[in-house]
C-alpha cells in the first residue's frame, strides 16, 4: 500500500504530521516541526499526501520548489461524498464536515474568493474555520468509510484520487502560466479596434460602428444595451426578442451589419482588452486560477480571467518561448466515445474502436454514409433532441445501436423522475429543485387556470431536467476520463525528465509547453495519456480516445 502521511499547516509555518493506516488514523505519534516545506521536502517516498485543500497548501510547496506526486484533498472528496448522497450544495469545508460528524452546527462554507484583479473582500464574508489536526484525521478516516458504502467503491475511490491529482495539475498550471506576448496582444486590438481615445471611451472602430448603427436607424442608439436596439428596431417596424446574432442576421435591416460587427468587438474589448491585458498578464504568462470540478457535471471553469473563453483572433497572443513550441490536442469526439464505452453498446463500440472519425464511420453502418445526419442523430441523443431531423435521426440510431440510446433515455426518464443519476465513476447530479429555469416557457397553458399552469410547469421543469441528466452521465463521465488522463500525462511528463510544462486545459483540448525537440515525446504522451484513462475508467473496452495534435509556435496557428 502506498504510504500516505497528513499534513496540515501550522503556526508560525510550522506543520503537523502523521503517518496513517489503512484505516486512516495515526500510525505512531503526530508530529510537530517547524517548517512545513522542509517537512514535506525530507519525505520524498511518501505517496501521498493527505491535506485539507490542495489550494491552501501546495502553491507554497511549488514556490519553494517542492513537488508531490499525489495528494487527497479532503475538502474536494467532501463535495463529491456529499453529491453521491444526494446532499449537493451542503457545505463541504473540513470544518462542516466535523460539525456534521458531531451533529453540531454546520457552518457555512466561506465564499470562492474573486481572483478578479482589484477586487476585494468583504468585511461579512465568511472565512474559512479552524480545524485542529485530530479533527481532520477524523474527517479524513469518516470519508474512507463513506467510500466503502458508495454504489461502486472501487469507481468512487477513483474519483476522489484523480480530482486531487487534477487539483495538483491546477496549481501547477498556475505556476507555469500560458505563454503570452502583450506586444502581440496590443498589436490585435490596435488592429482590431483601432485608436484608444483619452478618458477610457470607446475605441476608434467601435465609435464608427456605434455611429453607423444610429445613422441607420436615423436616432441614438447605443449598440452595447440590447434593450435600447431592440426599441429601435420596434420603433421600426420590425419584432424581435434579443439581439443574438441568429435573430437579427436576416432582417435585412441596415443597422444588422454595423450591429454585427460592433457586439463582437464589444465582446473583445470588454473580455480581452487593453484592461485584460494590463490586469492579467505579467512576466510573459497569463496565469489563471483554475477550478477542477467547476461546474455540476466535473468540467473545469477559471476564477476571473476567461481562460476558458479566448477568442480565436486573441490566440495570436499564445506564443511559445523562442525554442519552444506549443503541442496542442484535442480529444477526438470524446462525449460519443464515452458514451459507447459506458453504454456497452458492442455496435457503437467497435465504431468508436478505431483512430479515425467516428462520424464516417457511424454513418457508414446506419445513415446510407450521411455524416451529417449520424452526427446530428448521435449528437441528439445525448443533448436530447426530440424534434425535426433530430427525432427521425435518432430513431435510426435507436435501431442500430439500442444499448448507447437507452442508456441516456433511461437517465433522461430518471432525472424526469426526480431521480439522482451518476457518471461512470459515481460524481452524481444535483437533485432537480429549480430545475426548468433556461426551459423556452409554457405555450398553450392558460394563465387563468393556476392548477393546469402549474402542472404544466411541473412538466416543462421536469422534461427540462430529463435533458439534463441525459447529458449530465455522458458530459460528466467524459470529465472522469478527462481527469484521469490528465493525472497519466502529468505522471508521463515527469517520469521521462521532460522540459515541458501542461500550461493549459479545458474540457477536450490540452496545451503543452516545451523545448523543439521534445514536442514528438509530449505528441506520444498526450496520446498514450487517453487510452490509459481510458482502460482505467471504463475498463477493457475496445473503445479508443484519440488526439489531432498540432505542434505550433502560435495557438491560433494550430487549430
Amino acid at each position: 500500500m502506498t504510504e500516505r502521511w497528513a499534513l496540515a499547516a501550522a503556526e508560525g509555518g510550522g506543520a503537523d504530521l502523521a503517518r496513517l493506516g489503512r484505516d486512516g488514523l495515526p500510525v505512531g505519534d503526530v508530529l510537530h516541526e517547524p517548517d512545513l516545506v522542509a517537512a514535506v521536502r525530507s519525505r520524498p517516498d511518501v505517496g501521498r499526501w493527505v491535506w485539507r485543500s490542495t489550494a491552501g497548501i501546495y502553491p507554497r510547496l511549488l514556490a519553494a520548489g517542492v513537488r508531490v506526486e499525489r495528494c487527497y484533498d479532503i475538502e474536494d472528496a467532501e463535495l463529491l461524498l456529499l453529491g453521491h448522497a444526494g446532499r449537493y450544495g451542503e457545505p463541504h469545508s473540513a470544518a462542516a464536515a466535523w460539525a456534521r460528524l458531531h451533529h453540531a452546527p454546520v457552518p457555512p462554507d466561506p465564499r470562492p474568493r474573486s481572483a478578479e484583479p482589484g477586487s476585494q473582500s468583504s468585511l461579512f464574508e465568511p472565512t474559512p474555520a479552524h480545524v485542529p489536526f485530530d479533527a481532520l484525521l477524523e474527517v479524513y478516516a469518516d470519508q474512507l468509510r463513506r467510500h466503502d458504502t458508495a454504489e461502486h467503491p472501487d469507481r468512487m475511490r477513483l474519483l476522489t484520487a484523480s480530482e486531487s491529482a487534477a487539483m495538483l495539475v491546477a496549481a501547477e498550471m498556475h505556476r507555469d502560466g500560458l505563454p503570452w506576448r502583450a506586444d502581440v496582444h496590443r498589436a490585435v486590438l490596435d488592429e482590431l479596434l483601432g485608436e484608444r481615445y483619452a478618458g477610457g471611451g470607446e475605441p476608434r472602430r467601435m465609435a464608427e460602428l456605434a455611429d453607423e448603427v444610429s445613422a441607420a436607424f436615423g436616432r441614438r442608439v447605443r449598440p452595447e444595451l440590447p434593450a435600447d436596439v431592440v426599441k429601435a428596431f420596434a420603433q421600426a417596424g420590425i419584432k424581435v426578442k434579443s439581439t443574438r446574432r441568429w435573430e437579427i442576421q436576416g432582417l435585412g435591416h441596415p443597422a444588422v451589419e454595423p450591429l454585427i460587427q460592433y457586439k463582437k468587438l464589444y465582446r473583445i474589448w470588454t473580455a480581452h482588452g487593453w484592461s485584460w491585458l494590463q490586469d492579467w498578464v505579467r512576466d510573459g504568462r497569463f496565469r489563471p486560477e483554475y477550478q477542477p470540478g467547476g461546474t455540476v457535471s466535473g468540467r473545469w471553469t477559471t476564477n476571473g480571467g476567461g481562460a476558458l473563453q479566448i477568442p480565436k483572433v486573441i490566440r495570436r497572443a499564445v506564443v511559445a518561448d523562442p525554442g519552444w513550441r506549443l503541442v496542442v490536442a484535442d480529444a477526438d469526439q470524446m462525449e460519443p466515445r464515452v458514451l459507447a464505452a459506458i453504454s456497452r453498446d458492442p455496435g457503437l463500440m467497435e465504431v468508436a474502436g478505431h483512430d479515425g472519425d467516428l462520424y464516417s464511420a457511424l454513418s457508414d453502418r446506419a445513415f446510407s454514409g450521411d455524416r451529417d445526419h449520424a452526427k446530428i442523430a448521435l449528437l441528439g441523443a445525448i443533448y436530447g433532441q426530440t424534434s425535426g431531423d433530430g427525432l427521425k435521426n435518432l430513431a435510426a440510431l435507436r435501431r442500430r445501436f439500442p444499448a448507447a440510446v437507452a442508456y441516456v433515455d433511461d437517465a433522461a426518464r430518471a432525472g424526469e423522475d426526480g431521480l439522482l443519476v451518476r457518471t461512470w465513476l459515481g460524481r452524481t447530479s444535483p437533485r432537480a429543485a429549480g430545475a426548468g429555469a433556461e426551459d423556452e416557457g409554457e405555450a398553450g397553458i392558460p394563465q387563468d387556470d393556476p392548477e393546469s399552469a402549474a402542472t404544466g410547469r411541473a412538466s416543462s421543469d421536469a422534461r427540462a431536467w430529463g435533458r439534463f441528466t441525459r447529458n449530465f452521465v455522458v458530459q460528466g463521465s467524459a470529465a472522469d476520463w478527462a481527469l484521469l488522463m490528465l493525472a497519466a500525462l502529468r505522471r508521463a511528463l515527469h517520469t521521462e525528465a521532460l522540459r515541458a510544462e501542461l500550461v493549459f486545459f479545458q474540457h477536450d483540448e490540452v496545451i503543452v509547453h516545451c523545448p523543439q525537440e521534445e514536442t514528438r515525446r509530449v505528441a506520444d504522451a498526450i496520446r498514450a495519456a487517453g487510452e490509459l484513462a481510458g482502460r482505467i475508467a471504463f475498463g477493457d473496452t475496445p473503445v479508443r480516445f484519440p488526439f489531432t495534435t498540432a505542434v505550433a509556435e502560435c495557438y491560433a496557428d494550430a487549430k
